[in-house]
């Protein structure tokens, strides 16, 4: 393994603030994601990524790393992470540090002792005896998700460019803005980019290779009711509120996500506000399935149309948007990517596991727009909360997972 170290680069990173805002309408969404742009970019200058591309206006950063002699014809391959972190928990001011050789007892986060990390509520944790994990102080999120990934990717891009013993085609590497609200790919240029096809450095457990992921749609539905004064109601109120639950009631129950796992779909009621004159109810709508995907769709509308018909024409407004689909779709016809990555894994030791992404990522979009891309692990735990953590040894085996990759395609034949 090389000297180059991920966890030096992780810690660099992880303490720029870099949380994206979807209430803002600008890309990015928020100019703090530049600060981590800017430094890749000169950190890529500095280790010889050639191409090196900063787009100023909507934070992309782009670089090749140039086919050792002899294999500039092989297949051209890219990893992607994001920069930004998650807008639930605040990245400003992260204070890391290394908890060496878990014990797998509690880990104390906070100085007054309140937040703790422990195996009875993340059971997990006793994976990670004997491991270095890189925690909180309970404050803030860590931001391994995904700056894992892109210390991740830095590291491969660096150890390829210093080390002339390792063979490999063109490899290209990319980082995006805002992905943790779901416009990660908003302006990304593949043609800029490059490559015939790529992976998202952006999962969790090591040995994590996900290429299925969530069908989603946004619903919405807008209420009209008709506001009298409660003494004289009888007959006349139409009360906006109840008619939201009574939407709510008319889909099924245990398809919720607090029942749901795996390949299961289901609605998740996100907000609603209203009044008596006035409700609205907002959803999001998953499926890895198309069809009982539509189904679901079906069943939103549906339900809408009995209310109207009970109350009246007009009652219940509803708008309902597809965000992004399943790239599995995308992926069938190029599943080298999938063995390519296992083949890897297992020559490491580790143990590849198929997992469904329950959401999304950049790389089903990205799918769709015509570049095939699965997702990899990265070694991170609990994204998007004070509870985050990461596994030294695991970032360090991802590491090695890309490399090999990097070595794989340079004989690879499509």
């Amino acid at each position: 393994m090389s000297s180059i170290d991920v966890i030096e680069k992780f810690l660099r990173y992880v303490k720029i603030d870099t949380q994206s805002d979807d209430t803002t309408g600008t890309s990015p969404s928020t100019a703090k994601q530049h600060d981590l742009a800017k430094l890749l970019y000169d950190e890529m200058n500095a280790i010889g990524v050639s191409n090196a591309f900063y787009d100023k206006d909507h934070c992309y950063v782009y670089g090749v790393i140039p086919a050792t002699k002899g294999y500039e014809n092989a297949p051209k391959i890219g990893f992607i992470s994001h920069m930004d972190t998650s807008d639930e928990v605040s990245g400003k001011d992260v204070k890391a540090r290394i908890v060496e050789k878990y014990d797998g007892n509690d880990i104390t986060l906070s100085s007054d002792g309140k937040v703790v990390l422990s195996p009875d509520s993340f059971p997990e944790l006793k994976n990670h005896i004997g491991e270095d994990l890189i925690v909180t102080d309970g404050t803030t999120l860590l931001g391994a998700d995904d700056k894992a990934g892109v210390a991740e990717i830095m590291t491969m891009a660096e150890t390829l460019l210093t080390d002339d013993s390792i063979q490999h085609g063109p490899i290209m590497i990319a980082f995006t803005p805002d992905e943790e609200i779901g416009e990660g790919t908003a302006f990304f240029d593949i043609d800029r980019f490059g490559a015939s096809f790529a992976y998202t450095v952006d999962g969790g457990k090591l040995g994590e290779l996900e290429y299925e992921n969530f069908n989603a749609a946004e619903g919405v539905i807008k209420v009209n009711g008709r506001s009298v004064h409660p003494g004289d109601a009888k007959n006349k109120m139409i009360n906006a509120s109840l008619i939201c639950y009574e939407f709510h009631s008319l889909l099924p129950a245990f398809q919720n996500p607090m029942y749901t796992e795996k390949r299961e779909g289901f609605f998740h009621l996100t907000e609603i506000t209203g009044s008596t004159e006035s409700a609205t109810a907002s959803y999001i709508i998953r499926d890895h399935d198309e069809a009982l995907f539509n189904e679901k769709k079906e069943l939103f509308k549906a339900a809408s149309e009995f209310l109207n018909k009970k109350y009246g024409e007009g009652t219940v407004e509803v708008t309902l948007r597809d965000q992004y689909y399943n790239m599995i779709e995308k992926i069938r016809p190029h599943m080298h990517l999938v063995d390519n990555a296992k083949k890897v894994m297992e020559s490491l030791d580790i143990v590849p596991i198929d997992v469904p992404i329950r959401g999304g990522t950049d790389g089903a979009s990205l799918s769709y727009k015509g570049l095939p891309c699965p997702n990899l692990c990265t070694g991170g735990y609990n994204y998007h909360g004070k509870y985050e953590y990461a596994s030294v040894q695991e970032m360090r085996k991802v590491v090695e997972i890309l490399l090999g990759l990097a070595k794989v395609y340079k004989d690879f034949k499509i």
